[in-house]
């Protein structure tokens, strides 16, 4: 039946195209968006090919079609496959022996507009990190997150109405704190000392940098994960940077970042741990992350349950370990020369970006004027 083969083809076309499509290195926003659901691009390549198997005559336009669907379908799994069971992990195991060398993070974008602050509260109390970041946070939600203040101490409360508002308590020591708009205005970043109970310093990084969306590419989101990226390699050190990234891990840009600074995913050989979109299983991708140096092993790695925002809460413990280093060290890829001009084009680009946005938004008439 002709209707039928279209049919088929037209479906399969779509995804080939989707596959395709990010490809192109371009920071355009309907291209980057496409590098969020690459497992669910895999699946609907994987019915497609099996319905070409069974419904399409192998004549020379579906022979052409079935191995471009099964081209695309093996280098979607290519791009996933290391944050499965399959793929050997990047960070090793740890046990929480209740040291002093214990420190854990609780990372939680709260949706500005959730009134469900109850619900976040009590998963804090139930888990109990030393950290506890929140983002997407105004002033309404500092307000209700007031009752954790006797127990973290230390805090940087930057609150905004933008949806870029940060709040991090710490019942551990910070030191050298700074909070500042690495590239688009208003999109804060926090960076600190952290002190461990053994006395170590740590370099911590919080950052939830803008996602792609209409009218909002991805130069200025590429050039803060990259600034971040090149800041980590020249402090050196113990490092953890975490927050919502909004870009996943399997990213181009998300790798760059990984090769420029050094840092290891622990997410890699245990699985994807979705953390957005909260409301629909079908549609979900790691937006929330936490990137850590060679010197800590992992103990836990948890999503943790719902709480009214459309992303899930993400739990990690860590264990300080100078001894991991040698071990860990060879799982993390290094930047080659090309990976440092890259990096430095799309700093340069981000920072272009942000200045054209700027004089557009100088350039409109104010509001009730002439």
């Amino acid at each position: 039946m002709a209707w039928l083969d279209w049919l088929v083809r037209t479906l399969a076309l779509v995804p080939i195209a989707l596959t395709v499509l990010p490809l192109w290195r371009t920071p355009k926003w309907w291209v980057r968006v496409w590098d969020y659901p690459r497992l669910q691009l895999a699946v609907w390549l994987a019915v497609m090919a099996v319905a070409e198997l069974v419904l399409l005559e192998l004549a020379p336009a579906g022979v052409v079609i079935l191995v471009a669907t099964l081209a695309c379908l093996a280098w979607q799994l290519a791009q996933i496959w290391r944050y499965t069971r399959l793929a050997p992990r990047q960070v090793q195991d740890a046990v929480a022996d209740g040291s002093d060398r214990m420190v854990s993070v609780l990372i939680a974008n709260i949706l500005q507009t959730n009134r469900e602050a109850g619900r976040f509260l009590a998963e804090v109390r139930r888990h109990d990190p030393d950290l506890v970041l929140v983002v997407e946070t105004d002033r309404w939600w500092q307000e209700q997150l007031a009752p954790l203040e006797p127990g973290y101490p230390h805090r940087v409360l930057h609150p905004l109405d933008n949806t870029y508002g940060m709040l991090l308590y710490s019942r551990l020591p910070l030191s050298e704190v700074t909070v500042q708009d690495r590239v688009s205005q208003d999109i804060p970043s926090i960076s600190a000392k952290l002190r461990l109970p053994s006395g170590q310093l740590v370099n911590l990084h919080c950052v939830h940098p803008e996602p792609p969306q209409v009218d909002n590419d991805v130069e200025q989101r590429d050039a803060e994960l990259l600034l971040v990226a090149e800041q980590v390699a020249q402090d050196r050190g113990p490092t953890i940077v975490c927050g919502d990234l909004n870009d996943v891990a399997w990213s181009h840009t998300t790798r760059l970042f990984q090769r420029i600074s050094g840092l290891l995913d622990p997410r890699v050989g245990r699985g994807l741990y979705p953390t957005f979109h909260a409301d629909y299983w079908f549609a979900r991708w790691p937006l929330d992350h936490l990137f850590h140096d060679t010197c800590f092993r992992l103990v836990e790695l948890r999503v943790l349950g719902h709480v009214g925002s459309d992303h899930f809460p993400v739990l990690v413990r860590l264990r300080f370990d100078p001894d991991a280093e040698q071990a860990q060290a060879p799982a993390q890829d290094e930047p080659s020369a090309a990976d440092h001009e890259e990096a430095r084009e799309s700093i340069a680009e981000g920072f272009a970006a942000e200045r054209e946005e700027q004089a557009e938004q100088a350039a409109r008439p104010s509001p009730g004027g002439a």
